[in-house]
């Protein structure tokens, strides 16, 4: 897997990383747009604006039970390192990361229009890691190196 460099500490290791991946293997698609996990999240009523989670994040499984996100940038550095894993191998291993035998490949689309948001908001968490919610959890530290991860994800994803 080639995001294994970014995917396991805060980029894929959290609680919303998980939470993520079930809802990927829950939607039973093999292509889902990042506009449709965004409106199934509530990540669109934040106006690409991931610094507070004051909007309650998550989304409800087809057997009706609720999930929660607990921080909106946890869920978009996760779905960054995911859409670069899609680009590099044209999909997902959800078994692979769900360590389970079995698991459908699911690739993630993007727009160009939402590419450039995404690579706003990454940089500016990459510049700003601080000024997020989530190092209220976080010691000063690993979020430093969240963001330089994440700014070295940006820039394969993206480009420069």
């Amino acid at each position: 897997m080639y995001i294994e460099k970014y995917w396991g500490n805060y980029i894929g290791g959290t609680d919303d990383s998980l939470t993520l991946l079930e809802y990927l293997a829950d939607k039973q698609k093999t292509e889902i747009s990042l506009d449709e996990i965004f409106a199934d999240t509530g990540l669109d009523k934040l106006n690409w604006d991931f610094r507070k989670t004051e909007q309650e994040l998550g989304y409800v499984d087809p057997q009706g039970r609720e999930y929660s996100f607990y921080y909106a940038i946890d869920l978009v550095t996760d779905l960054a390192a995911l859409m670069l894993e899609c680009k590099v191998n044209d999909g997902i291993s959800l078994a692979q990361l769900l360590d389970d035998e079995e698991g459908p490949m699911v690739c993630i689309l993007s727009t160009p229009e939402e590419n450039a948001a995404m690579k706003k908001a990454l940089t500016d968490f990459a510049e700003n890691p601080l000024a997020y919610d989530l190092c209220e959890m976080v010691p000063e530290e690993d979020m430093l190196q969240m963001a330089e991860d994440c700014a070295n994800l940006c820039r394969e994803l993206f480009g420069a």
